[in-house]
C-alpha cells in the first residue's frame, strides 16, 4: 500500500477503534443507570438509548473497525498472520463483533419491553457484556500500543523468504521456540 493510503487506512481504523471503545463507554454508564436508577421513565429512557446507541452507533463502529483493520493488516508490513498481537487483536475483536450482532437481539427485547408501558425498573441490564466488551477493546488497544514481540510461523517463514530473496545470509536464523 502506497504511504499516503496506509495512512489514510491508517486513521480510519483508529478513529472507529477509538470510536467503538468511546461508543461501548456511554453505552456502559447508561447502562449503569437502567440497572440502577428508580426513576421508572429515566431507566425508560436508558433501556430505549441502549437499543439507539447498539444499533447505530456501536455495531456499525464495530463492524468498520473490523473490515479496515484487516484492510489495514494487508496494506502493511505488519501482515494479518505474522505477528501473534496482530492475530491476537483481530480474534478479540471479530469475536467481540459476533458477541456484540448477538446481543443487539437482547437489547432490542429490553427496549420493547421498556416501552411497553409497565414499569422497567425490574429488567436486567446487559452489565456483563458492557464490561466485557470494554475489557476486550482496552485489550486490543494496549496490544496495539505496546505491539509484544513474537512472530508466527508464518511471519517467520515471510521473514525468511524476504531474505533470501533480498541474498542476506539467514544461517542460524531460527525461530525461538518456547
Amino acid at each position: 500500500m502506497p504511504p499516503g493510503l496506509r495512512k489514510v487506512v491508517l486513521t480510519a481504523h483508529v478513529a472507529t477503534s477509538v470510536g467503538w471503545l468511546g461508543a461501548v463507554g456511554a453505552y456502559l454508564a447508561i447502562d449503569v443507570t437502567a440497572v440502577t436508577s428508580r426513576d421508572a421513565e429515566l431507566v425508560r429512557a436508558a433501556y430505549l438509548a441502549m437499543n439507539v446507541i447498539g444499533l447505530f452507533v456501536i455495531v456499525p463502529l464495530a463492524l468498520t473497525s473490523v473490515v479496515i483493520g484487516v484492510v489495514n493488516a494487508l496494506g502493511t508490513p505488519w501482515g494479518l498472520l505474522r505477528h501473534y498481537w496482530v492475530l491476537v487483536k483481530l480474534l478479540l475483536t471479530v469475536v467481540a463483533t459476533i458477541v456484540l450482532l448477538l446481543e443487539t437481539q437482547t437489547i432490542g427485547g429490553l427496549a420493547e419491553l421498556a416501552a411497553s408501558g409497565a414499569d422497567p425498573r425490574g429488567l436486567p441490564g446487559t452489565l456483563a457484556h458492557s464490561i466485557g466488551g470494554l475489557v476486550v477493546l482496552l485489550i486490543a488497544t494496549v496490544l496495539s500500543v505496546f505491539k509484544p514481540r513474537g512472530i508466527t510461523r508464518y511471519g517467520w517463514r515471510k521473514q525468511q523468504q524476504q531474505r533470501r530473496a533480498q541474498g542476506s545470509p539467514s544461517a542460524g536464523d531460527q525461530p525461538a521456540r518456547a
